[in-house]
């Protein structure tokens, strides 16, 4: 199975299953010398646990962060580092039905026409449980844009057709859905307790702000810094659809409308979102994901067994609302990721 690793020089590859023994992530290319303990990863790894947000799955894992090789006297030695998250709370008896039918909307379907013998357990390698050795990497990559001055923060700007207005980033954390606006968030609690309700999921917008980002990160042609971050976001499971700075807005204005003038004091907007011509410019770099509804949902659905013959699927088994929040660690520790590899590309040039 290819395509289990991202980045050049600060590279991660994943591995483990939902219902296996665990998740985890080796990162190879981490520069010596840096701080790491166990410790480092607990408020990231805890922002993802399951059964903490409302809406959440009631799963139980711990998340603990095992660092098995590659750090030594509480730092980093340049050797790979190898991350282990246990899986501690599994229930595999709900999925296996799967044997004979697939889940509309997840990747059931798909991997079975491209491997025909994979683990569905739990949605197996395309679990949202993959997720958390991104995190962990996450953690590392945090590590080496921290003296940079480099601030990655992620936040609910959409749930269930109920968006952000007043944004105030310093609400994030008092917020059980890391929404910005007090207001909206209590709005989008109310209606992830009715769709559960319904047995049916949710979808939404996180955007993703990146403060004190050096100019000149982004490798031109086919590396440009925006399209590894689309790249990036885009192999999260959930995730349809990425804007940055303007995005789809930008292809209904004109050219004296999108362009950020530019003066001695920097820029006088940002529709770019923080990069031109796929090189970031100083300016605050700003992301919007679009993530699906989850597509485990409790009403009876109709699809096609291994044969290709009609059925219905009712699901069973423990499953969140919405991605979101549990996704904005994720999709800050991917962004996080991208950044510490093209700080060490353009270090190397």
């Amino acid at each position: 199975m290819a395509g289990n690793s991202f980045g050049k020089i600060f590279k991660i590859t994943t591995f483990g299953e939902s219902h296996g023994e665990g998740v985890g992530v080796v990162i190879d290319g981490c520069p010596p010398g840096i701080s790491l303990s166990r410790e480092d990863f607990a408020r990231d790894m805890a922002r993802r646990r399951p059964g903490r947000h409302p809406g959440s799955t009631p799963r139980k894992e711990k998340d603990r962060v095992e660092i098995m090789s590659g750090v030594f006297e509480g730092r980093t030695t340049g050797a790979p580092i190898a991350l282990f998250i246990r899986n501690r709370d599994v229930d595999s008896r709900p999925y296996d039905i799967l044997r004979q039918v697939f889940r509309p909307g997840h990747g059931d379907f798909t991997y079975y026409k491209k491997y025909g013998h994979f683990d569905f357990r739990g949605g197996g390698r395309y679990s949202a449980r993959e997720t958390a050795a991104r995190v962990a990497a996450g953690v590392a990559a945090g590590k080496i844009l921290k003296p940079l001055g480099v601030k990655v923060v992620a936040y609910t700007l959409e749930l269930g057709s109920v968006r952000a207005e007043d944004i105030n980033l310093e609400l994030i954390d008092g917020s059980p859905l890391y929404c910005p606006d007090p207001m909206a968030s209590e709005r989008m609690e109310e209606v992830i307790s009715k769709t559960g309700k319904e047995g049916d999921t949710l979808g939404g917008i996180v955007e993703v702000r990146v403060t004190g980002c050096p100019p000149g990160l982004g490798e031109p042609v086919f590396d440009k810094l925006d399209a590894e971050l689309a790249k990036a976001v885009m192999s999260v499971g959930a995730v349809k659809a990425v804007e940055i700075g303007a995005g789809l807005e930008a292809a209904r204005l004109r050219g004296s409308e999108n362009n950020d003038p530019i003066t001695p004091d920097g820029f006088g907007s940002n529709r770019a979102g923080g990069i031109l011509g796929g090189i970031s410019n100083g300016d605050e770099i700003v992301l919007r994901a679009g993530v699906k509804p989850i597509p485990s949902i409790g009403r009876e659905q109709d699809t096609v067994d291994r044969e290709g013959h009609p059925a219905k699927l009712k699901l069973g088994g423990r499953h969140d609302v919405a991605a979101i929040p549990r996704i904005i660690p994720v999709l800050e520790a991917m962004v996080k990721i991208v950044l510490a590899d093209h700080f060490l590309r353009a270090r190397g040039a």
